[in-house]
């Protein structure tokens, strides 16, 4: 047992050995048929905006994108076939990402922009008042 737990000390941990990407979903990447696609969200200027990389798609029939219940879906899939003389190859994958839209965002108002194999989704989120109160502790 100890040369077996030797010879994986050179390895990363699982998740890094798997290519799970930190925050996201691990099992996502091990499901067959769904590939990983790197996004990117943050706010900026009174918006929420998510960014993926999607190069090759045609937005109008491979993408999806839905807002219900402030959970924004965004759904990509992609197929590809090559034909030659003696074969054929086909290539193929579905990509699912769901994110909680910040508190106050405008999911009805939510745009979509794709330019040069990235998506871009803007969601108007102004910042709200939380209504936060401190309160003092005094001694007793």
């Amino acid at each position: 047992m100890n040369g077996v737990m030797e010879r994986l000390a050179g390895f990363p941990p699982l998740p890094d050995l798997f290519g799970w990407a930190e925050g996201g979903f691990p099992g996502m990447h091990m499901a067959p048929g769904l590939h990983g696609i790197r996004v990117e969200e943050y706010l900026k200027d009174g918006s929420y905006v998510l960014r993926a990389e999607l190069p090759g798609l045609d937005p109008d029939k491979d993408v999806e994108i839905t807002v219900e219940d402030n959970v924004l879906t965004l759904r990509a899939e992609r197929s590809e076939e090559t034909t030659e003389k003696h074969r054929t190859e086909f290539r193929y994958g579905t990509f699912v990402r769901s994110v909680r839209l910040p508190a106050g965002a405008k999911g009805e108002e939510a745009t979509a922009e794709y330019k040069d194999g990235v998506l871009t989704i803007t969601v108007p989120a102004p910042e709200e008042k939380t209504g936060t109160r401190t309160i003092e502790v005094r001694r007793g």
